[in-house]
């Protein structure tokens, strides 16, 4: 699977699973000038924004660790942006989904407030 493919695959496996927690999908592939969030859903009351990341192995580190400070800071300024355009009144958080793939297995690490504005 190419990494574009794996991309996609894993915001829709990571999509599927929060559903079946329970979470409501309000939006997907927000952008704001060059940056991108992955996935805005609703958890009860709070408004989650949700980075994906998926890879073939952990060789390099778990998926989530590629979420770094300026990485947190580009999805800040996303949901920044997509509160006030949508004028949204809700407590946001942020998730990350991180997600290894490859033919041996599929696991899935849902890292709930992993980070904050």
């Amino acid at each position: 699977m190419k990494k574009e493919e794996l991309g996609i695959w894993g915001e829709d496996e990571a999509l599927a699973f929060l559903q079946r927690k329970g979470y409501q999908l309000i939006d997907r592939n927000i952008r704001f000038k060059k940056y991108e969030v992955d996935l805005v859903l609703t958890d009860g009351s709070e408004l989650v924004i949700v980075e994906v990341k998926a890879r073939c192995t952990s060789q390099i580190g778990e998926p989530w660790r590629a979420v770094t400070r300026s990485k947190q800071r580009q999805i800040i300024t996303v949901a920044d942006q997509y509160v006030q355009t949508n004028q949204l009144d809700k407590n946001v958080r942020f998730d990350i989904v991180s997600i290894i793939h490859n033919t041996h297995q599929t696991s899935i690490e849902h890292i709930i407030d992993a980070f904050s504005a």
